[in-house]
């Protein structure tokens, strides 16, 4: 499929998917082979992030060298487990499947005033701490699947979903995800249906939220790519109330972007001005 239309591809952030291709490939050769590892691992959800993320690190590095962990809870749709499935039955990579539901269940216990919300981060942050536990079994560094429209507006859960070593999608919108995954061969049932976190029965992001992903991004695109002030992007057509959420979205989630600041007391202070490319320390807790 290369009709960009077929998948509402807003004009201005169409992508060079060959150069893309190219950049991505090299940036994970180089993650890993800078962090002492030669194999990955990632939550294969059956959603297009983390579908692209997986024919992504399968190009650069080759199937052998990646593990895929499907981690369903009970309520999760059948036909995510199975595209998740389809994916690895695609690429030939090693698969693993981990259920959630007795680590969640376990935790609430009878706690049944625990809104879909809470549970849902819940899910996240255990799911990423599946992940953390098999690279050590596995000897692979977590790749992470977060696009660059949800890290913007926050949509991602601190500690969860948006925990990983490093993040070979993390700069492309939705958009440009969609189209980037039309390029590489991602099964077209993955690309064209309703993306979805999967927290709870017929949960879709677009619903949730209260936007479209081609819209949103299309405003992301002009109001942080571009630097365009509110009034310009208002003046190109976009609703003014959009545009003031959005920015309080961008801004209020600033903290999820970032490291968590330390109180600087000393002459050299890790993060701050104690800065080293990363290595792979001999005995380091991953």
């Amino acid at each position: 499929m290369t009709d960009h239309a077929a998948f509402d591809l807003p004009k201005e952030l169409a992508i060079d998917t060959g150069v893309a291709r190219r950049v991505i490939g090299e940036f994970i050769k180089a993650q890993l082979q800078q962090a002492g590892f030669e194999r990955a691992v990632l939550g294969l959800s059956g959603g297009i992030d983390s579908a692209l993320v997986a024919y992504l690190v399968t190009e650069a590095i080759g199937a052998e060298r990646l593990l895929c962990v499907l981690m369903p809870y009970r309520t999760s749709a059948p036909a995510s487990r199975a595209d998740a499935e389809e994916v690895v039955r695609r690429l030939g990579c090693a698969s693993e499947l981990v259920e959630i539901s007795p680590m969640v269940d376990a935790f609430y216990g009878p706690d049944t005033d625990a809104s879909a919300l809470r549970r849902g981060n819940f899910m996240a942050r255990m799911r990423m701490a599946v992940l953390y536990d098999r690279s050590v079994t596995s000897g692979g560094l977590v790749v992470g699947t977060g696009n660059k429209t949800e890290g913007l507006i926050g949509y991602t859960t601190l500690y969860g979903d948006n925990a990983c070593a490093f993040n070979p999608i993390g700069d492309l919108y939705k958009s440009q995800v969609r189209q980037l995954a039309a390029a590489m061969g991602v099964p077209d049932r993955i690309i064209r249906k309703a993306p979805s976190a999967d927290l709870w029965p017929g949960q879709t992001d677009e619903a949730e939220a209260g936007f479209s992903y081609p819209e949103l991004d299309r405003l992301l695109f002009w109001r942080i790519d571009q630097r365009r002030s509110v009034d310009e992007v208002v003046a190109l057509g976009f609703a003014r109330e959009l545009v003031d959420r959005a920015d309080r979205m961008v801004a209020g989630s600033e903290f999820k972007r970032q490291m968590p600041p330390i109180a600087k007391l000393g002459p050299r202070t890790a993060g701050v001005d104690y800065l080293y490319p990363r290595r792979r320390p001999g005995s380091a807790r991953g």
